[in-house]
């Protein structure tokens, strides 16, 4: 089945279902200088809800983004575009309803290639019902035409897709299922174009537990060649691992932990991937652990012969502090790292847990960071609960979706964090 920690985020935004059908919305919100503020409220009749996902831009400015809810075919999610309308804000439309026949449903983040053609996974549907990876290109009049490209089913295969994919310099693409495999724990996967316009789809590497984790949240590679991600549980204390798989030559990748959650004060449930940065660390969050059992972020760093090291760099949940990180971090191009929570903050729109929070992580000198919070979610119309991706702007904004909060029936909101 579909991983347990994700499911529970995921309540966050369930609503009562609704019909939806195709429309074109404008956003009205006013420029802010610096700030944060709504880019588009999700959530109308017709337009998507409950957008899970980071969003991506085109080289001509206009954002890219999913929801996995919302749509004209059993609520089963929709892809967006928002372009500029020449006053500071965007355009918004519905590119793509998921549900309908043997398609998708509940897709998750979306990338380019070099041609203009995106790529994504849907958590379910398809025709073995596991879920799918699918390609949208445009169809020549403005549009989109999308295509199922693999079907995750029976056997040693995946299920579930969770995260996004990643290209190789070749055009592979790599990603996790975080069900299915031999193992029923969850696979690496890679999709290969096959000459004919097609994708042949192998497995890499099923996990087996608690030898090296259940549920892996997506993979990043190195520059030798060699894969790295995070599981939510397994390990050999069932908090969740760190692992690096090794090309052995053959065509095949050797696994190996290179570090196991849950001792001491360590974090637990490692809720996103990793990103590196040039000196190949590793840089991640977990949903829990800690010394306020509300989350960390971490650092992983080459300790020579192969090993690897482990250090919380921050514990979250402090007072007004962001909890529960969910996310993948982001680095600007000074060192200073970003993330969003998924509660905690200012503002208490959830119980006593919070709204979530946007922060950064700006080095302090001496080999450590210094955390400050640089947005507390849900003020009024805001939206609630970040747990997607960050990206950047060629200017230095951030950009990123919630899945609760905004305008329109609590359907999540895009927004844009520009630094004062």
């Amino acid at each position: 089945m579909a991983n347990p920690l994700i499911r529970e985020i995921r309540t966050l935004a369930l609503r009562t279902t609704l019909s939806f059908t195709l429309a074109l919305f404008v956003v009205t919100t006013a420029w802010a200088a610096a700030g944060e503020r709504v880019l588009h409220n999700l959530g109308s009749t017709g337009d998507g809800h409950a957008p899970y996902s980071a969003v991506v831009f085109d080289a001509d400015g206009n954002i890219y983004g999913t929801t996995y809810q919302g749509g004209s075919h059993n609520n089963a999610g929709v892809a967006f575009e928002m372009t500029p309308n020449g006053s500071g804000g965007y355009f918004e439309k519905v590119i793509h309803n998921f549900g309908s026949g043997s398609d998708g449903q509940y897709p998750n983040t979306l990338i380019f290639d070099s041609a203009g053609n995106l790529y994504g996974t849907a958590e379910y549907g398809g025709v073995n019902g596991f879920g799918v990876v699918f390609e949208m290109s445009p169809n020549g009049s403005g549009g989109w035409f999308e295509k199922v490209i693999h079907n995750f089913g029976f056997g040693e295969d995946g299920q579930y897709p969770l995260v996004n994919l990643i290209f190789d310099s070749a055009g592979n693409l790599y990603s996790t299922t975080s069900g299915g495999g031999t193992n029923g724990k969850g696979t690496v996967f890679e999709m290969s174009p096959n000459g004919s316009g097609g994708w042949t789809e192998r497995v890499l590497h099923n996990f087996r537990g608690d030898l090296d984790g259940i549920d892996p949240e997506g993979v990043i590679f190195d520059a030798h060649g060699n894969l790295f991600g995070a599981t939510v549980y397994g390990g050999n204390l069932n908090e969740g691992t760190a692992f690096e798989m090794s090309p052995n030559g053959g065509g095949g990748y050797t696994e190996k932990v290179i570090h196991n959650f849950g001792h001491a004060d360590d974090g637990q449930s490692p809720s996103s991937g990793l990103i590196m940065d040039s000196d190949g660390n590793f840089y991640g969050v977990t949903y829990g652990g800690g010394t306020h059992a509300l989350g960390t972020v971490y650092e992983i760093s080459p300790s020579g012969g192969g090993d690897y090291t482990e250090r919380v760099l921050h514990n979250l949940g402090g007072t007004d502090d962001g909890a529960n990180p969910y996310a993948n971090l982001l680095f600007d191009t000074s060192g200073n790292l970003y993330g969003t929570t998924i509660a905690g903050g200012t503002f208490r729109c959830m119980g006593s847990s919070g709204c979530g929070t946007l922060f950064e992580m700006s080095p302090n000198g001496d080999g450590g960071y210094i955390e400050r919070v640089l947005h507390n979610f849900g003020d009024g119309l805001d939206g609630t609960a970040p747990n997607a991706n960050l990206i950047f702007d060629g200017a230095g904004n951030l950009y990123s979706t919630t899945p609760t909060g905004g305008s329109h029936n609590n359907g999540g909101t895009v927004f844009e964090y520009t630094p004062e």
